[in-house]
């Protein structure tokens, strides 16, 4: 604890320098807390200081009441708390605790920074089993917690299933009508699609719930019936159709009914002390069967001039700066859901799609039905899918996106049409996940309507009356970034915690690019200490290196490309061994290259000019998946 209670004081003297006051008494206090409290005290208590300074910001008067864990100053019911007094009263008054008129955004940042600083710390390895950790730490993920967390997850299901049967059936016909007029012609698009099998499947690295290795997943002989009445299991499972591959393949495959699917895996994985994250691990054939449609969704979105533009799926900065917009002239609310994709009900999906006939069966045909939840067994599902299926973004988004149009009508009192939502709302309304951002003027009616179907706003990261924005890892006040930097795992003791080698050089050029030197120069100096070698590097560079606006160094030149090369430590992360060959491994290549794919699967081809077309490296054939370990080596990379 030692490390990061000394990485916060030096942040909290930058800081202070920068407002013009002083954090002394604040370092006592975090370091006397710490001691006895350990890093709960960091990362949850100091984090749930920083949200309450977030409400006070939106809601313009500070409530001392809000943050029950520090003194307020002298007993008083209003002013400020005790702790960060000298930053809180740059930005409310001292006396009332109103916002000021022209608040002092280095210390908005400030207070942001110190309060939310460890509020992201992942917890170490060897702690993962509840043992304390080193200094004292008696609060961490504890097998309790990861029980709670399941507790919730059943619990939302409960409400999901409550919800769906409050729901008049209008407000599905509603759901209907506005998602044609919104989705229509890409449903239409993807319906044909699927009809005429251009859809593509993939795998990707991760786990599965039938335990399949990376490679292993491209020899799967196991299908669903459901499956088979849309994705037939030759055209998905072989790399061309010829009738000894198919008879092989018939005399293989198991064919599985509904009610002996393998059910989603939920598991934890980490997010924050006070509570993990809960996803889904999907059985290998029903991710495959997902990830073909939501290609042809993405793809048929993209294409859509408004759509594209309302709706996004990787590229997070038009949030960010609707986001940013708003929170200057107020014109834009942003909005957070609370378990966003655990709420999503297959209803809703369902009467969305019912009127494409081959979109509907693909959806629901790659769908699981039932979860293996611990604590609790297996359970039938209501939602559409947990976090885990491929499936879950693209279709959460659009969901949200028809709902917000519902509040938007309704606020009107009158339908719209697709010219009105173009022409109107195409740079006012943007989903990103369970990110929203919508028009101020209609907020409440859109936070109604997503609470009629049973969607949850977090009040707590929603923003809509102060000049406060939040969206996609971005904060913003005024019109001004405030967004900070955050410590995602304990600082490393030794070079060979590659992870927390690589966390903390990560960290030093965050805090270096966002002017937090003396914090950067600090981090510099602990960084030395591991690595020895730790030279200036572009922030493209393989290397371990310092960022710099002063640009990178180097010793030599590349005796064979003359290019600059630069001595020190570089990630070395090989996947695990994993062979793949014969009818398995063509099929990778050939989905390696779809738009070669599509027409060679139609053919009688031969395996040479199949490989010849998709023209593919024979590296991942023989090795797979996520690395089982990382590695940090010395040696001689360009620092460019």
């Amino acid at each position: 604890m030692k490390s990061l209670t000394s990485l916060w004081s030096i942040t909290a003297h930058e800081m202070a320098v920068r407002c013009c006051t002083s954090a002394t008494r604040d370092i006592t206090t975090v370091v006397r807390r710490t001691e006895h409290e350990g890093l709960s005290f960091l990362a949850i208590t100091l984090a749930d200081f920083g949200k309450a300074t977030q409400k006070w910001l939106n809601q313009g008067f500070v409530v001392p009441s809000d943050a029950p864990s520090f003194a307020r100053t002298s007993g008083r019911r209003t002013g400020l708390p005790a702790f960060l007094q000298g930053f809180l009263g740059r930005v409310f008054d001292s006396s009332s605790g109103a916002l000021l008129d022209d608040p002092d955004i280095e210390a908005i940042f400030a207070i942001r920074q110190l309060t939310l600083m460890f509020s992201k710390i992942a917890l170490p390895e060897d702690s993962s089993n509840g043992s304390p950790l080193p200094g004292g730490n008696r609060n961490v993920v504890t097998p309790e917690r990861e029980r709670r967390a399941m507790s919730d997850f059943i619990q939302c299901e409960h409400e999901v299933k409550e919800s769906d049967a409050r729901l008049d059936w209008q407000f599905l016909a509603d759901l209907k009508r506005m998602s044609n007029l919104l989705f229509g012609e890409v449903f239409a698009k993807v319906d044909r699609d699927i009809y005429w099998g251009r859809t593509f499947p993939k795998h990707g690295p991760g786990a599965v719930a039938d335990r399949l290795t990376s490679n292993g997943k491209w020899n799967q002989r196991t299908w669903t019936t459901r499956l088979s009445e849309v994705f037939p299991p030759e055209e998905f499972l072989l790399s061309n159709v010829r009738p000894e591959k198919v008879d092989s393949l018939k005399e293989e495959l198991d064919l599985v009914e509904p009610g002996s699917e393998i059910p989603v895996r939920i598991i934890t994985v980490p997010k924050t002390l006070k509570a993990p994250r809960v996803i889904a691990i999907e059985p290998t054939c029903m991710q495959y069967a997902q990830q073909a449609i939501k290609q042809c969704i993405v793809s048929a979105i993209n294409e859509d001039g408004f759509l594209a533009r309302v709706v996004g799926f990787e590229d997070q900065e038009p949030n960010r700066r609707l986001a940013q917009r708003g929170s200057h002239s107020g014109d834009l609310a942003t909005l957070d859901l609370s378990e966003a994709s655990d709420r999503v009900s297959n209803q809703h999906v369902r009467a969305m799609m019912e009127d494409f006939p081959h979109l509907h069966a693909a959806v629901q045909a790659s769908r699981s039905r039932r979860a293996d939840v611990p604590g609790h067994g297996v359970i039938r599902l209501a939602k559409f899918a947990s976090m885990g299926s491929a499936l879950c973004f693209p279709i959460e988004a659009m969901v949200f996106l028809t709902i917000i149009f519902l509040g938007i009508e309704r606020e009107l009192s009158a339908p719209l049409s697709r010219e009105d939502v173009v022409n109107i709302f195409s740079e006012q309304v943007r989903v990103f996940g369970d990110d929203l951002i919508v028009p101020r003027d209609y907020v409440l009616s859109v936070v109604d309507e997503l609470h009629t179907f049973g969607y949850v706003v977090n009040v707590g990261k929603s923003y809509w009356t102060g000049r406060f924005r939040e969206s996609c890892g971005k904060e913003y006040y005024d019109g001004h970034d405030v967004s900070i930097v955050k410590v995602r795992r304990v600082l490393p003791t030794r070079r060979q915690d590659a992870d927390g080698v690589q966390s903390v050089v990560a960290l030093r050029n965050l805090a270096y690019w966002h002017g937090l030197w003396r914090t950067a120069s600090w981090l510099d100096t602990y960084i030395e200490k591991l690595l020895k070698v730790f030279p200036n590097v572009a922030p493209t560079s393989p290397l371990l290196g310092r960022e710099s606006a002063l640009g990178y160094q180097f010793q030599r030149l590349d005796p064979y490309t003359h290019g600059p090369l630069t001595k020190g430590y570089y990630v070395r992360a090989e996947p695990p061994r994993d062979p793949l060959e014969g009818d398995g491994a063509l099929l990778k290549c050939l989905l390696q290259k779809p738009q070669h794919a599509f027409g060679l699967r139609l053919k009688d081809v031969s395996q040479d000019s199949a490989v010849d077309v998709a023209s593919v490296d024979d590296g991942h054939l023989e090795r797979s998946g996520r690395p089982e370990r990382v590695n940090i080596k010395l040696g001689w990379r360009s620092p460019l």
